[in-house]
Parts: C-alpha cells; sequence; structure tokens
C-alpha cells in the first residue's frame, strides 16, 4: 500500500510539473507573437504587416506572387527600416518576394512590358541594394529589363511619360512615383547621372499643366491630348485634387532628390516645386493633422479624412525637413499629420498588430467601368483597412520622425 502511494503522489507531481512546464511554454509563445508597444511605431507597422503577410508576396491579400506597385512601395519601406536597424527578419521579407519572382535568368514573372504600365517600375528599386550586396547578374538583368520598358514608354509630344499604353497621351501624378525613383537611381548609378535631365523634365511637365493657379495644388491627371471625358477642355487636367495622388507626387520628389547632386542644374528647380506643392497642401491641413480624401473640399457631401495621402505628406514633409530642401517648420506640420494617423486612424488589437483604417482602396481616371474623376466617384471609392499605400507610407513618416 506505501509504494503504491508513493507511486501514485510520484504520478501525480511529474503530471502537474508537466503542466505547468506546458504552461509556461504556451505563455512564452503568446508573449514572442505579441507585438511589443514600446517598439517604435515603425517596426509595428512591419511586424504587423509580416503577422498578416507570413510570405511577402502575400502583401495587399495576393494569394500568388506577383510584380506589383504596392509590394515595391512596402517593401522600399522595409528597406528603408533595415537600413535602421539591421534586422535579417526584414532583409530576408524583401528578398523572399524578389526571389520567388526573379529566376536565375533574370526574367521578372507576371511582368509584361508590352503593357509599358509605368506601375510596374517601381519594385525594381528593390534590386538595386541586392545586386550590390549578391552580385547576382538576375538582379541586374530584372533592373534592365525595367530600363529598357522606360526607354520605350510611349511618351506626350512634350516628352511626358504615358502612364500606361492604355491611357495614350496621359500623365497622372500617381505615375511620378512610379518611374522616377527607380529613373533617378538606375541613371545615377549605371549611367554617370546621363539622364537626370530627363527625369526632371516629367516633374516639369506636371508643374506647368497640372497645377492649379488658385490653390497650388496640382490635378490627378493631364490629358495632352484634351480628348477624355474626364479632362477640361481647354487644360486637360481632370476635374479634382485627390489627396494621394499629390502624395505620390511629393514622395516622388523627396525621393528622386537624393539622386541628384546639389550643383546639377534642375536641383534647385525640383526643390522649389516641392516647396510650392507643401505650402499649398498645408493650407488644406485639417486641425486633426490630416488631409480628406479630396484636398480641397474639406468634411462636405462625404469626403473623409485618409489615411495614405496623409501618410504621404507626413514622410515628404520630414524627409524635406531632413534633408535641408523644405524649411524645418515642415517637421511639425509632419509631426501633427502622424499624431493625426495614430490617434485618429490607428487601431491596436490584443496581440499587439496595429490596423490603419480610412484608407482609399483605389481611385483612378477613365477605364472600364469608367472613373470620371468627380467628387463623388472619389468619396464613394471602397475603403481598405491596412491598404499597403497607407501602412508603407507610414513606416516611412514614422522613420523620417523618429516615432
Amino acid at each position: 500500500m506505501r509504494n503504491r502511494f508513493f507511486t501514485n503522489s510520484f504520478a501525480t507531481i511529474m503530471i502537474v510539473l508537466l503542466l505547468v512546464l506546458v504552461s509556461c511554454k504556451s505563455i512564452s509563445q503568446t508573449e514572442s507573437n505579441k507585438i511589443a508597444d514600446n517598439l517604435k511605431w515603425s517596426e509595428r507597422m512591419a511586424l504587423s504587416i509580416m503577422k498578416r503577410h507570413p510570405e511577402s508576396y502575400q502583401i495587399d491579400d495576393q494569394k500568388e506572387p506577383k510584380w506589383d506597385y504596392v509590394h515595391g512601395l512596402v517593401l522600399n519601406s522595409f528597406e528603408a527600416l533595415n537600413k535602421q536597424y539591421k534586422n535579417p527578419i526584414y532583409s530576408n521579407y524583401i528578398k523572399s518576394y524578389t526571389d520567388v519572382l526573379i529566376d536565375v535568368k533574370g526574367t521578372i514573372a507576371t511582368y509584361k512590358s508590352q503593357n509599358y504600365n509605368i506601375d510596374m517600375v517601381v519594385a525594381g528599386r528593390l534590386l538595386f541594394n541586392l545586386y550590390k550586396e549578391t552580385k547576382e547578374q538576375r538582379y541586374l538583368i530584372a533592373m534592365q529589363t525595367l530600363r529598357k520598358q522606360l526607354e520605350e514608354q510611349p511618351r506626350t509630344k512634350s516628352g511626358g511619360f504615358w502612364h500606361k499604353k492604355v491611357y495614350p497621351n496621359q500623365m497622372w501624378l500617381d505615375g511620378l512615383y512610379m518611374g522616377e525613383p527607380f529613373y533617378a537611381q538606375y541613371t545615377a548609378t549605371f549611367e554617370n547621372g546621363k539622364n537626370l535631365d530627363d527625369v526632371a523634365h516629367q516633374f516639369e511637365l506636371i508643374q506647368q499643366h497640372a497645377t492649379d493657379k488658385k490653390t497650388g495644388l496640382l490635378y490627378h491627371g493631364w490629358d495632352e491630348s484634351k480628348q477624355m471625358a474626364w479632362a477640361n477642355p481647354e487644360t486637360g487636367t481632370s476635374p479634382n485634387f485627390w489627396s494621394r495622388s499629390i502624395g505620390w507626387y511629393v514622395m516622388a520628389l523627396v525621393d528622386v532628390l537624393d539622386y541628384f547632386p546639389k550643383d546639377h542644374p534642375k536641383q534647385k528647380e525640383l526643390v522649389g516645386y516641392l516647396n510650392n506643392i507643401a505650402n499649398s497642401l498645408v493650407a488644406f491641413q485639417d486641425q486633426s493633422g490630416l488631409w480628406y480624401q479630396v484636398t480641397d473640399k474639406g468634411s462636405i457631401g462625404g469626403n473623409y479624412l485618409e489615411a495614405s495621402g496623409s501618410a504621404m505628406f507626413a514622410y515628404a514633409f520630414a524627409k524635406g525637413a531632413n534633408k535641408g530642401y523644405l524649411p524645418y517648420k515642415f517637421k511639425t506640420f509632419a509631426n501633427k499629420a502622424f499624431d493625426g494617423l495614430t490617434q485618429k486612424l490607428i487601431k491596436v488589437a490584443a496581440e499587439g498588430e496595429i490596423t490603419i483604417t480610412q484608407a482609399c482602396a483605389v481611385a483612378g481616371l477613365g477605364g472600364n467601368p469608367y472613373r470620371d474623376g468627380s467628387f463623388e466617384y472619389y468619396v464613394n471609392e471602397r475603403k481598405k483597412d491596412n491598404d499597403p499605400k497607407a501602412t508603407g507610407p507610414f513606416i516611412l513618416a514614422a522613420l523620417e520622425l523618429n516615432r
């Protein structure tokens, strides 16, 4: 009886100990999966993205790998993050995207050069650092493929890149971010900067043709032929100011300026454009720090404070001030915008993931079904939480502001 008592007691103790160990391990695993709230906002957003999308090609809820501009945008923010924090989880996340899409011969899966879609160029920015670090020819070949697209891209009579082959004679503000930072970096890296004048010319055309004289804001699109139904018959511009399109433009400016030497004849011109649009935007910054979907229309008729454009402005203002392109006061405007994002549009889950709300999912001009560029069109396009056009710029803004 006594031996049986000790045997049963020993067995009970071992079971209790085992349960304690399992419980401790479970608690430890739970804690390790939680995103700490004492991290910087940039890392909190990056880790949230990785938790939602374990494979980088899954960004934007993609089911299959696709060469796309949203991946280029978000993973460019990861590259900036990795430069600051040097964590292999970030560099591996970037590389896993390029490696699933670029084969040993440098062929880019899902990419179709004959579409002449300038959106497809921006992800090429991820390849410069990879090629520099690995010297793998496939990355160089892929960059050369994208550079060839720009060489052959259809242009307006005045020399501006068409946004896509299916949108003839049209320049959209979006396209300046999609094409010019890659173009500037490529020509600075491999061509001794010989095409920087052509890069600057794209911005010159937008300034000349898409600027509203009254507000200083930039219209979403410009049709040189003035044939599109959405185009003003006298100016060729689309009817409204869309904050995200202006956001693409200001991000393009601060990013291409990285590759313009200070003594380049066009550098001051580009800095001037940045100051012009930045000063115009400040007049429309809401007291919350954010900007509306339709920039100049306030809270009327369903207009709303929108995340992606606000994050893009915060990034461009902060980087512009940090680099000395903009007066330092723009750092204050950027911090106010970032406060608005974190206080009004960010939600935090129990496990620490952060969600950014009130982001316009997509907007464009023309096409089928037809998009007329009206106020009603922009405010009624669907919204999407954690849209990559908001998450990527949010990370970039957080890094520039050290928040």
